[in-house]
Protein backbone atom coordinates (compact mmCIF):
# COMPACT_ATOMS: atom_id res chain seq x y z
CA UNK A 1 0.00 0.00 0.00
CA UNK A 2 1.56 3.27 -0.96
CA UNK A 3 1.95 6.06 1.36
CA UNK A 4 -1.20 8.50 0.04
CA UNK A 5 -3.51 5.64 0.28
CA UNK A 6 -2.11 4.59 3.65
CA UNK A 7 -2.86 8.43 4.74
CA UNK A 8 -6.32 8.06 3.78
CA UNK A 9 -7.25 4.99 5.41
CA UNK A 10 -5.87 6.45 8.82
CA UNK A 11 -7.80 9.66 8.61
CA UNK A 12 -10.82 7.19 7.07
CA UNK A 13 -10.69 4.80 10.18
CA UNK A 14 -9.89 8.29 12.38
CA UNK A 15 -13.14 9.49 11.14
CA UNK A 16 -15.73 6.94 11.09
CA UNK A 17 -14.66 5.24 13.82
CA UNK A 18 -16.56 7.28 16.44
CA UNK A 19 -19.47 8.20 14.33
CA UNK A 20 -19.89 4.52 13.83
CA UNK A 21 -19.96 3.05 17.25
CA UNK A 22 -22.68 4.96 18.04
CA UNK A 23 -25.32 2.79 16.21
CA UNK A 24 -28.93 2.45 16.88
CA UNK A 25 -31.50 0.62 14.65
CA UNK A 26 -33.81 1.88 12.56
CA UNK A 27 -36.73 0.21 14.06
CA UNK A 28 -39.65 1.55 11.90
CA UNK A 29 -37.98 -0.43 8.53
CA UNK A 30 -40.14 -3.11 7.24
CA UNK A 31 -40.15 -3.30 3.56
CA UNK A 32 -43.71 -4.04 1.55
CA UNK A 33 -42.89 -7.90 0.59
CA UNK A 34 -45.42 -8.92 -2.38
CA UNK A 35 -45.53 -12.43 -2.23
CA UNK A 36 -44.72 -13.74 1.54
CA UNK A 37 -43.29 -17.14 2.07
CA UNK A 38 -46.22 -18.06 4.50
CA UNK A 39 -49.03 -15.98 6.04
CA UNK A 40 -47.91 -14.43 9.00
CA UNK A 41 -46.53 -16.29 12.02
CA UNK A 42 -47.13 -19.45 10.51
CA UNK A 43 -43.86 -19.86 8.91
CA UNK A 44 -40.80 -22.11 10.67
CA UNK A 45 -38.55 -20.78 14.17
CA UNK A 46 -35.48 -18.96 12.99
CA UNK A 47 -33.37 -18.49 16.12
CA UNK A 48 -31.16 -15.25 16.91
CA UNK A 49 -28.63 -15.63 19.06
CA UNK A 50 -28.25 -14.22 22.40
CA UNK A 51 -26.68 -16.20 24.63
CA UNK A 52 -22.81 -15.71 23.35
CA UNK A 53 -22.75 -11.34 24.42
CA UNK A 54 -23.91 -10.45 20.68
CA UNK A 55 -23.25 -7.18 19.18
CA UNK A 56 -26.44 -7.71 16.50
CA UNK A 57 -29.64 -9.38 18.66
CA UNK A 58 -33.25 -9.56 17.65
CA UNK A 59 -34.67 -6.41 19.23
CA UNK A 60 -31.62 -4.33 19.20
CA UNK A 61 -29.35 -3.91 16.16
CA UNK A 62 -31.17 -6.84 14.66
CA UNK A 63 -34.40 -5.38 14.72
CA UNK A 64 -34.81 -5.05 10.97
CA UNK A 65 -33.29 -8.09 10.33
CA UNK A 66 -36.45 -9.65 12.74
CA UNK A 67 -38.63 -7.46 10.71
CA UNK A 68 -38.14 -9.00 7.16
CA UNK A 69 -38.11 -12.07 8.13
CA UNK A 70 -41.67 -11.58 10.31
CA UNK A 71 -43.01 -9.79 7.63
CA UNK A 72 -42.67 -13.02 5.53
CA UNK A 73 -43.76 -15.23 7.64
CA UNK A 74 -41.29 -16.72 9.58
CA UNK A 75 -41.43 -16.80 13.88
CA UNK A 76 -38.42 -15.09 15.30
CA UNK A 77 -37.30 -15.47 18.62
CA UNK A 78 -34.40 -15.27 21.00
CA UNK A 79 -31.87 -17.72 21.61
CA UNK A 80 -30.41 -17.34 24.69
CA UNK A 81 -27.92 -19.35 26.83
CA UNK A 82 -25.38 -22.35 25.65
CA UNK A 83 -26.31 -24.15 22.17
CA UNK A 84 -27.79 -27.21 23.34
CA UNK A 85 -29.42 -29.95 20.88
CA UNK A 86 -33.25 -30.38 22.67
CA UNK A 87 -33.10 -26.33 22.55
CA UNK A 88 -31.84 -26.12 18.85
CA UNK A 89 -34.16 -28.83 17.98
CA UNK A 90 -37.48 -26.49 18.41
CA UNK A 91 -35.60 -23.99 15.36
CA UNK A 92 -35.28 -24.97 12.02
CA UNK A 93 -33.07 -21.58 11.23
CA UNK A 94 -30.36 -20.31 13.46
CA UNK A 95 -28.95 -16.91 13.15
CA UNK A 96 -25.60 -16.46 14.96
CA UNK A 97 -24.51 -12.57 14.25
CA UNK A 98 -21.03 -11.17 16.23
CA UNK A 99 -20.82 -13.57 19.10
CA UNK A 100 -18.47 -12.39 21.46
CA UNK A 101 -16.22 -13.92 24.58
CA UNK A 102 -16.82 -11.91 27.73
CA UNK A 103 -13.43 -11.13 28.25
CA UNK A 104 -13.47 -9.20 24.32
CA UNK A 105 -16.51 -7.53 25.21
CA UNK A 106 -15.03 -4.33 25.84
CA UNK A 107 -11.31 -5.22 24.82
CA UNK A 108 -11.07 -5.22 21.25
CA UNK A 109 -7.56 -6.10 21.01
CA UNK A 110 -5.79 -9.43 20.63
CA UNK A 111 -5.73 -12.57 22.39
CA UNK A 112 -9.07 -12.73 21.20
CA UNK A 113 -10.87 -15.74 22.59
CA UNK A 114 -13.80 -18.41 21.69
CA UNK A 115 -16.91 -17.33 21.99
CA UNK A 116 -17.79 -20.78 22.05
CA UNK A 117 -17.08 -23.47 23.74
CA UNK A 118 -15.82 -27.20 22.10
CA UNK A 119 -19.06 -28.82 22.92
CA UNK A 120 -21.10 -25.62 21.84
CA UNK A 121 -19.56 -26.19 18.81
CA UNK A 122 -19.66 -30.15 18.42
CA UNK A 123 -23.65 -29.98 18.89
CA UNK A 124 -24.38 -27.11 16.13
CA UNK A 125 -21.82 -28.77 13.61
CA UNK A 126 -23.98 -32.16 14.59
CA UNK A 127 -27.55 -30.20 14.45
CA UNK A 128 -26.53 -29.03 10.94
CA UNK A 129 -25.29 -32.24 9.38
CA UNK A 130 -28.69 -33.64 10.81
CA UNK A 131 -30.58 -30.96 8.78
CA UNK A 132 -30.53 -27.92 10.22
CA UNK A 133 -29.71 -24.82 8.55
CA UNK A 134 -27.28 -22.35 10.05
CA UNK A 135 -26.74 -18.92 8.97
CA UNK A 136 -23.48 -17.30 10.54
CA UNK A 137 -22.20 -14.10 10.12
CA UNK A 138 -19.17 -12.40 12.03
CA UNK A 139 -17.74 -8.97 11.28
CA UNK A 140 -14.49 -7.59 11.75
CA UNK A 141 -11.99 -7.84 14.88
CA UNK A 142 -12.71 -9.18 17.09
CA UNK A 143 -16.15 -10.80 16.00
CA UNK A 144 -13.99 -12.73 12.88
CA UNK A 145 -11.87 -14.06 15.81
CA UNK A 146 -14.31 -15.37 18.12
CA UNK A 147 -15.92 -17.46 15.61
CA UNK A 148 -13.20 -18.20 14.11
CA UNK A 149 -13.14 -22.33 15.83
CA UNK A 150 -16.88 -22.75 14.67
CA UNK A 151 -16.40 -21.73 11.07
CA UNK A 152 -13.35 -23.81 10.69
CA UNK A 153 -16.10 -26.81 11.79
CA UNK A 154 -17.59 -26.41 8.64
CA UNK A 155 -14.18 -25.78 6.71
CA UNK A 156 -13.98 -21.71 6.27
CA UNK A 157 -11.35 -19.41 7.10
CA UNK A 158 -12.07 -16.41 8.98
CA UNK A 159 -8.61 -14.29 9.23
CA UNK A 160 -9.91 -12.08 12.21
CA UNK A 161 -8.94 -8.69 10.31
CA UNK A 162 -10.22 -6.00 8.08
CA UNK A 163 -11.36 -6.17 4.84
CA UNK A 164 -10.70 -2.72 3.39
CA UNK A 165 -10.89 -0.92 -0.15
CA UNK A 166 -8.20 0.57 -1.35
CA UNK A 167 -9.38 2.63 -3.90
CA UNK A 168 -12.66 4.09 -2.60
CA UNK A 169 -14.05 5.01 0.52
CA UNK A 170 -17.60 4.40 1.86
CA UNK A 171 -19.47 1.18 1.06
CA UNK A 172 -18.06 -1.73 -0.82
CA UNK A 173 -20.38 -2.53 -3.67
CA UNK A 174 -20.59 -6.15 -5.11
CA UNK A 175 -22.99 -6.73 -8.44
CA UNK A 176 -23.58 -9.06 -10.98
CA UNK A 177 -22.53 -6.63 -13.51
CA UNK A 178 -19.11 -6.33 -12.02
CA UNK A 179 -18.33 -9.95 -11.55
CA UNK A 180 -18.16 -9.78 -7.07
CA UNK A 181 -21.39 -10.64 -6.91
CA UNK A 182 -21.87 -14.43 -8.24
CA UNK A 183 -24.62 -15.43 -10.19
CA UNK A 184 -26.23 -18.32 -7.60
CA UNK A 185 -29.81 -19.83 -6.34
CA UNK A 186 -29.11 -17.03 -3.77
CA UNK A 187 -28.87 -14.03 -6.51
CA UNK A 188 -31.68 -15.57 -8.28
CA UNK A 189 -34.67 -15.95 -5.83
CA UNK A 190 -37.83 -17.95 -5.89
CA UNK A 191 -38.68 -15.91 -9.45
CA UNK A 192 -37.47 -12.61 -11.81
CA UNK A 193 -38.78 -9.90 -9.36
CA UNK A 194 -36.35 -11.88 -6.61
CA UNK A 195 -33.02 -11.11 -8.68
CA UNK A 196 -30.32 -9.40 -6.52
CA UNK A 197 -28.17 -7.73 -8.86
CA UNK A 198 -26.11 -5.40 -6.64
CA UNK A 199 -25.60 -5.31 -2.52
CA UNK A 200 -23.28 -2.98 -0.21
CA UNK A 201 -21.56 -3.84 2.83
CA UNK A 202 -19.67 -1.74 5.12
CA UNK A 203 -15.98 -2.61 5.67
CA UNK A 204 -16.19 -6.70 7.27
CA UNK A 205 -13.79 -9.28 7.00
CA UNK A 206 -12.69 -11.84 4.11
CA UNK A 207 -13.30 -15.34 4.28
CA UNK A 208 -11.25 -18.69 2.60
CA UNK A 209 -14.12 -20.65 1.64
CA UNK A 210 -13.41 -24.53 1.38
CA UNK A 211 -13.92 -26.46 -1.69
CA UNK A 212 -17.87 -27.60 -0.78
CA UNK A 213 -18.75 -24.11 -0.73
CA UNK A 214 -19.77 -21.51 -3.16
CA UNK A 215 -18.93 -17.61 -3.12
CA UNK A 216 -21.81 -15.23 -3.09
CA UNK A 217 -19.77 -12.30 -2.55
CA UNK A 218 -15.69 -12.23 -3.91
CA UNK A 219 -13.09 -9.66 -3.30
CA UNK A 220 -11.17 -8.25 -6.40
CA UNK A 221 -7.50 -7.07 -6.58
CA UNK A 222 -8.39 -4.12 -5.32
CA UNK A 223 -9.10 -5.17 -1.80
CA UNK A 224 -6.95 -5.99 1.05
CA UNK A 225 -6.85 -7.42 4.43
CA UNK A 226 -5.59 -5.69 7.42
CA UNK A 227 -5.00 -7.55 10.84
CA UNK A 228 -4.39 -5.12 13.32
CA UNK A 229 -3.38 -5.93 17.47
CA UNK A 230 -6.23 -3.71 18.02
CA UNK A 231 -9.73 -3.06 16.25
CA UNK A 232 -9.66 -0.04 14.14
CA UNK A 233 -5.66 0.79 15.01
CA UNK A 234 -3.24 1.03 11.85
CA UNK A 235 0.53 1.26 10.97
CA UNK A 236 3.09 0.71 8.78
CA UNK A 237 4.02 -2.43 10.48
CA UNK A 238 0.19 -3.84 10.17
CA UNK A 239 0.23 -7.16 8.40
CA UNK A 240 -1.54 -6.68 5.05
CA UNK A 241 -2.08 -8.62 2.03
CA UNK A 242 -4.30 -8.83 -1.35
CA UNK A 243 -7.62 -10.48 -1.04
CA UNK A 244 -8.26 -10.96 -4.63
CA UNK A 245 -9.94 -14.42 -4.91
CA UNK A 246 -11.22 -14.38 -1.23
CA UNK A 247 -15.01 -14.15 -0.54
CA UNK A 248 -17.29 -12.12 1.96
CA UNK A 249 -19.99 -14.27 1.96
CA UNK A 250 -20.72 -18.40 0.94
CA UNK A 251 -22.71 -20.95 1.14
CA UNK A 252 -22.82 -24.69 1.38
CA UNK A 253 -24.70 -28.01 2.20
CA UNK A 254 -23.30 -29.66 4.97
CA UNK A 255 -24.98 -33.47 5.41
CA UNK A 256 -28.50 -33.74 5.66
CA UNK A 257 -28.07 -29.33 6.60
CA UNK A 258 -27.26 -25.94 5.08
CA UNK A 259 -24.47 -23.18 6.49
CA UNK A 260 -24.60 -19.76 5.29
CA UNK A 261 -21.03 -17.91 5.87
CA UNK A 262 -20.77 -13.82 6.21
CA UNK A 263 -18.18 -11.51 7.10
CA UNK A 264 -20.36 -8.71 7.47
CA UNK A 265 -23.02 -7.91 9.58
CA UNK A 266 -24.30 -4.42 8.94
CA UNK A 267 -25.27 -5.16 5.70
CA UNK A 268 -28.66 -6.74 7.23
CA UNK A 269 -29.16 -4.37 9.44
CA UNK A 270 -30.98 -0.73 9.36
CA UNK A 271 -28.56 1.53 11.44
CA UNK A 272 -29.00 4.90 12.47
CA UNK A 273 -25.36 5.66 13.12
CA UNK A 274 -23.71 9.02 14.72
CA UNK A 275 -25.48 12.29 15.75
CA UNK A 276 -26.08 12.75 12.23
CA UNK A 277 -27.92 9.63 12.15
CA UNK A 278 -26.20 8.31 9.13
CA UNK A 279 -28.20 5.56 7.27
CA UNK A 280 -26.06 2.31 7.38
CA UNK A 281 -27.19 -1.09 6.29
CA UNK A 282 -30.60 -2.09 4.36
CA UNK A 283 -32.38 1.02 4.84
CA UNK A 284 -29.58 3.01 2.44
CA UNK A 285 -30.59 3.73 -0.99
CA UNK A 286 -27.38 2.55 -2.21
CA UNK A 287 -28.38 -1.03 -0.42
CA UNK A 288 -31.95 -1.49 -1.27
CA UNK A 289 -31.73 -4.80 -2.61
CA UNK A 290 -29.81 -6.08 0.50
CA UNK A 291 -33.37 -6.58 2.24
CA UNK A 292 -33.58 -9.18 -0.62
CA UNK A 293 -30.44 -11.03 -0.33
CA UNK A 294 -31.42 -11.44 3.16
CA UNK A 295 -34.84 -13.60 2.21
CA UNK A 296 -33.31 -15.22 -0.86
CA UNK A 297 -30.51 -16.75 1.95
CA UNK A 298 -33.19 -17.21 4.62
CA UNK A 299 -35.60 -19.32 1.84
CA UNK A 300 -32.41 -21.41 0.67
CA UNK A 301 -31.88 -21.66 4.24
CA UNK A 302 -35.40 -23.08 4.51
CA UNK A 303 -35.27 -25.39 1.80
CA UNK A 304 -37.76 -23.74 -0.61
CA UNK A 305 -35.24 -23.71 -3.47
CA UNK A 306 -31.65 -25.69 -4.57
Amino acid sequence: MNNTIYTFFCLLITILNPIYSQQISDQDYKPKLPNPEYKLGKGPVVFIDEGHYNFHTKNGRYKGFSNVLESDGYVVREYTGAFEKEKLAKGKILVISNALHKTNVENWYVPVSSAFTKLEIETIKQWVTEGGSLFLIADHMPMGGAAKELAGAFDFKFTNGFAMDTLAKGPAYFSLKGGNLVESPITKGRNSNEIVAQVATFTGQAIKIPTHAKPILVFDQRYVNRLPDTAWVFDKNTPTYNLKGWSQGAYAKFGKGRIVVFGEAAMFTTQLAGPKKIKVGMNRDDAKENYKLLLNIIHWLDKKFD
